[in-house]
């Protein structure tokens, strides 16, 4: 195998007769290495969006919820319960439901949170991502809303104005029957720069207890865990210790399943888009091959009548169209690994450069281009460029062990 391998990589480095074999040969080259860099770089990317939308969504939302569908009268002992469960930061109490907010500008669907003040700076991020007034000023019976900055900034509020919060329950009147609404004020604006900056609003637990006319009872109790990924193994622990078959526990993969779905479906598509390029490039190494059997006929036939056999033919050209691919995914595993880690400077560099700035935080919640570099994805991508490589030799070789010796020579 030492003399294939070797004939191999010196047809690789040899000055071809024909120009063209050698632009097809390079084209090839270009294209492995291109397309393993764009594959990488893209997945890389695709694993940073989906860490900045768990990262920013997990500071907001609870890690586990435990609720029952009518609601939760002895709230306070299972506060307790759930408190007591090894890895839980903290628990509290919580009221949600539905609504519409509406202003002079417009209104906005719009989930109602009912939290206690005290509890958000254990529970959540919010407190700390305040842009205007302050969740201390969350009183009960002064029915003030917090509000996200992008909800704030569509209707065209400030703290101190007055909006109406509709609910999709019915009042039944004298005069008729009208929806049930109630005026709040605007005492705070926060900004986590993910989707809850539109679609989330929080008011004091007694406060949401009144307008869901609940009375004492609450939605459910949140809890917040030490490691936010283990969550899943304290709300099954959890579920098993409740004697209530009526509570369910939910932690927050289950809350969030449609949207980090679509995060993973966007990066198996681009994946599999991708991939394209790399196969194109490797049938570009089948030309480059079926060209240089046809180049190098005359000397596969010396070689042949030297006693070379078949075998060992179809492994010189194997080798030579491997050695191109393989480089090909070496070059673009490495420039593609390196761009992923600096993908955001040289993002930044380039928008002060033109002066032009690619990524809108007002539109996709972030100033900086995110990458997270996966070895489990660069080994993926590797080994799919030096599968393809390798299938792609098989056939311009075979061809190339079948040239017999007397017909090769009886023309040269």
């Amino acid at each position: 195998m030492l003399l294939p391998a070797f004939i191999g990589l010196r047809y690789t480095r040899a000055k071809r007769r024909n120009q063209f074999i050698s632009f097809v040969s390079g084209f090839s080259l270009l294209g492995m290495t291109l397309g393993t860099l764009a594959l990488i770089v893209v997945m890389s990317v695709m694993n940073g969006f989906d860490r900045e939308i768990k990262q920013r969504l997990l500071q907001v939302i609870p890690h586990i919820e435990v609720f029952a569908d009518d609601g939760v009268s002895d709230w306070q002992s299972l506060q307790q319960q759930a408190g007591r469960q090894p890895g839980v930061i903290a628990a509290a109490p919580y009221v949600s439901g539905d609504a519409m907010v509406s202003y002079e500008r417009g209104m906005q669907g719009v989930q109602l949170r009912g939290v206690r003040p005290q509890d958000l700076e254990q529970l959540s991020g919010i407190a700390d991502h305040m842009v205007l007034g302050d969740v201390a000023e969350l009183q009960a019976g002064t029915y003030g809303i917090v509000i996200g900055r992008l909800l704030a900034r569509f209707l065209g509020v400030v703290p101190g104005d007055k909006v109406t919060v509709t609910l999709p329950q019915l009042n039944v009147t004298p005069m008729g029957i009208y929806p049930r609404v109630k005026r709040f004020t605007v005492v705070g604006v926060f900004e986590v720069g993910a989707q809850v900056d539109q679609s989330l609003i929080l008011l004091h637990i007694n406060d949401a207890q009144k307008l869901l006319r609940l009375g004492d009872k609450v939605t459910g109790i949140e809890v917040k865990t030490a490691d936010q990924f283990a969550s899943l193994v304290v709300a099954s622990a959890l579920q098993q210790q409740l004697a209530d078959e009526s509570l369910t526990v939910r932690d927050w993969t289950a809350t969030q399943t449609t949207l980090f779905a679509a995060v993973k479906m966007e990066k198996t598509v681009v994946t599999v888009l991708l991939m394209i390029i790399i196969a194109v490039a490797a049938f570009n190494i089948i030309s480059s091959l079926v060209l240089m059997v046809a180049d190098k006929r005359s000397d596969i036939a010396v070689l042949r009548t030297l006693g070379m056999t078949r075998g060992q033919v179809m492994g010189i050209f194997m080798v030579q169209g491997a050695a191109t691919g393989w480089l090909g995914v070496a070059l673009g595993a490495l420039l593609g690994s390196l761009l992923a880690i600096y993908i955001g400077p040289v993002v930044s560099a380039l928008e002060a450069l033109v002066g032009l700035q690619v990524f809108d935080p007002r539109v996709y919640f972030i100033s900086r281009l995110p990458s997270k570099l996966l070895p489990g994805d660069v080994a993926v991508v590797v080994s799919v460029g030096l599968l393809l490589s390798l299938l792609s030799t098989l056939y311009p070789a075979y061809r190339a062990s079948r040239i017999e010796p007397a017909e090769a020579l009886r023309y040269d």
